[in-house]
């Protein structure tokens, strides 16, 4: 909870600011998803990181602008291999890397810092929702072979609490809330496919955590899973919405 407040900050900054805090937060992702499926295991895993550093320096200077012909090529044939050699790895990487333009995406324009105010505290109301109801509530089990811990009673508390909090921010800011409460129930329903996904991942890999950078939370990647999923959906709802519209319009 303490990051909040910063996260908040870096958002309303903007710029390179949001940019930059971004793209670092991308490379731990990346760091934590190679870790995953075992690239920084000494001996078999030196082919994986190879490729990965020159995937990691390539994309690294196409988000800072400087998209020249070596690198757009670089990582084109870093993640060609990848996929081919280490599916998980470079299909992670690639779903890291749009989420990551996407939330650099957002925060442009004359409202990007409105669009962002309302993606990331809807996803947050979710994810609490979903924990509180869910242990309240507890019942019957909503994927019990990915995560024996989720209920269909915090699922469905996760979208009530998005959708009270999606409501009130654009009654606070502009725009219709109807809309916005239908939007926050799309962007919590995706969220926590996202959070299924990465628990599966991690099953399939067999840990618990994605890391330990957060004590007694996980990784980035077991914190960010699910807002990385809304963020496509939040990115096409406003292109539709169309430039300097919010995009729950």
């Amino acid at each position: 909870m303490l990051l909040v407040p910063i996260v908040v900050l870096m958002m309303w900054l903007g710029g390179i600011v949001w940019s930059v805090t971004v793209a670092v937060t991308g490379i731990g992702l990346m760091i934590e998803w190679a870790a995953l499926c075992g690239v920084m295991a000494p001996r078999r895993g030196w082919p994986g990181g190879v490729l990965l550093v020159v995937f990691a320096l390539a994309w690294g200077s196409i988000m800072f602008g400087i998209a020249t012909p070596p690198a757009v090529l670089a990582i084109y044939v870093a993640l060609t291999v990848l996929i081919l050699v280490r599916p998980w790895l470079g299909l992670g990487l690639i779903y890291i890397g749009f989420a990551v333009w996407a939330m650099i995406w957002l925060r442009q324009g004359e409202d990007g810092y409105a669009n962002l105010l309302f993606l990331f505290p809807v996803v947050w109301a979710s994810d609490v929702g979903a924990y509180v109801i869910g242990r309240v509530l507890g019942g019957r089990k909503l994927a019990p072979l990915i995560s024996p811990g989720k209920t269909w009673s915090g699922a469905f508390g996760g979208v009530v609490a998005a959708c009270l909090t999606g409501g009130a921010i654009a009654g606070g800011l502009a725009g219709d809330p109807s809309r916005a409460v239908v939007v926050a129930a799309l962007l919590s329903v995706v969220s926590q496919i996202g959070d299924l996904g990465e628990s599966w991942a991690k099953r399939h890999f067999g840990v618990k955590d994605s890391g330990n950078l957060i004590p007694g939370h996980g990784g980035l990647l077991d914190r960010l899973d699910g807002l990385m999923a809304a963020s496509f959906v939040a990115a096409g709802l406003a292109v539709f919405a169309g430039p300097g519209q919010f995009l729950w319009r």
